[in-house]
């Protein structure tokens, strides 16, 4: 087998020259996390490297993902093994300057201690801008004010199922009444729930004042969706316990910390070190629903794993800063203004991801938060195997802990302010599922 080590430095150039535009992003994040892995486990760029980093990747991703990052590293393997090996070698951190966020300063010192440049790394943003031309016009406003991919991603859909609804009227001659045919549409002929026709309100609205520059017009008589409202599923604190220890590691320490301060997943999975107060056992809750701010409560009892988890996170951390990682994300004002706060440790997620990932808005290599899915996976796993027959996901410990609360006798107003309700009403549902203790209504035969 051929045992020559790929010495590609200049990798990112040829990227640029000799792959189409559209693959770009995905080599990219191939390549950075290739020599993150061979720097991680300091192993070299031989054959023997590269097929074992790819049977480790085909383990797990799927097989159009793994297939896209077999190709990327055919691709770095061929164009390295036609560099010279005469040339100078630069030292150079294995994360490159693709995984540097693009925004700040031209130089940046690498994990040797020398400067590495970086170039101007095309942002998967600016790669998708729209089609039509309302839809560059909707993508342009929301970017300018800066709101979330998510909520991006979700206004573009109802976009364009309201263009599609409307053809073959073109987008930029919709009127109100075409808005309004399609709100009703989704009630009477999609049967929508009340929050997804809000949901698709709020985007057709955005879509005429925003993009089109257009009043939408009065809503008040389309069909709206029949209101109904599901009482939550509620574990018992045994069935809380027994799911608990099906679960290890950390998915167990967030299960349990997500049930212990009554945390959103959103919420759970973007805490920062700084917002987990382990002296006084308060937990900051940043831009939550509503983009509103609040403090709840850390368990007594999760104290010491939580420092235990947070002295690891240093030495992920220090890892990271070796390697020339990017820094975690952070909004764009707070970024504009201090470019290398993602750098610190105060700001590292209190529970990053194991693997790297591309950034879907800037294209930029860093570590992100645990994903969704795969602490939704542990928890639906869990309760399989403690057969546990009731709809269960991660927001029933939410459930459960507002539940748990006013059986103890916590009032209402408290367990609002816990929960980060605007309304009391939102909070009254709890009342239902409460039992004894004075908060429910107990049954004459009780």
């Amino acid at each position: 087998m051929d045992d020559r080590i790929v010495e590609f430095e200049g990798w990112e150039k040829v990227l640029k020259d000799t792959v189409p535009v559209k693959l770009q992003a995905d080599y990219r994040e191939a390549v950075v996390k290739f020599r993150y892995w061979l720097w991680e486990t300091r192993k070299k760029a031989t054959v023997e490297g590269f097929m074992e980093h790819l049977a480790w990747k085909k383990s797990y991703l799927s097989p159009e993902r793994y297939e896209t990052r077999r190709q990327a590293l055919r691709w770095y393997y061929d164009k390295g093994r036609k560099v010279p090996v005469e040339r100078p070698t630069v030292t150079r951190s294995p994360g490159d300057s693709a995984a540097l966020n693009t925004s700040r300063q031209g130089v940046k010192k690498n994990a040797g201690g020398k400067l590495a440049e970086i170039n101007d790394v095309p942002s998967l943003g600016r790669l998708d801008l729209g089609g039509a031309a309302w839809e560059r016009k909707l993508v342009e406003r929301i970017r300018e004010l800066h709101l979330a991919w998510k909520t991006e991603k979700t206004y573009r859909q109802w976009a364009w199922q309201l263009a599609r609804f409307c053809e073959p009227k073109p987008v930029e001659e919709l009127t109100h009444e075409d808005l309004r045919g399609w709100f009703s549409h989704l009630a009477v002929k999609g049967r929508v729930a009340v929050a997804t026709q809000k949901q698709a309100l709020n985007a057709g609205v955005f879509l005429f004042r925003e993009a089109l520059k257009r009043e939408p017009g009065d809503f008040s008589d389309f069909v709206r969706s029949n209101k109904h409202r599901n009482v939550p599923s509620v574990l018992t604190r045994e069935e809380c316990a027994e799911l608990f220890s099906l679960l290890s590691g950390t998915s167990r320490l967030m299960a349990e910390l997500m049930y212990g301060a009554g945390l959103r997943l959103s919420e759970l999975l973007r805490l920062r070190v700084q917002d987990v107060d382990l002296s006084r056992l308060q937990l900051a809750v940043r831009a939550g629903k509503g983009n509103k701010d609040r403090l709840t409560m850390i368990p007594r009892s999760l104290a010491p794993r939580l420092r235990e988890h947070r002295e690891r996170l240093r030495e992920l951390h220090r890892k990271d800063r070796e390697a020339g990682v990017a820094g975690v994300f952070l909004p764009e004002a707070l970024e504009r203004k201090w470019p290398t706060a993602g750098e610190k440790f105060e700001w590292f997620w209190f529970f990053p991801s194991r693997n790297l990932m591309s950034d879907p808005r800037s294209g930029v290599v860093r570590r992100h938060h645990v994903l969704d899915v795969s602490f939704q996976k542990a928890i639906r796993e869990a309760a399989k195997k403690a057969r546990l027959d009731k709809k269960i996901t991660p927001h029933t410990l939410r459930h459960s802990f507002a539940t748990h609360l006013l059986e103890n006798g916590t009032g209402i107003r408290d367990l609002q302010d816990l929960l980060g309700h605007a309304n009391v009403n939102t909070t009254q549902i709890y009342l239902h599922t409460a039992k004894q203790t004075g908060v429910g209504i107990r049954s004459p035969l009780d």
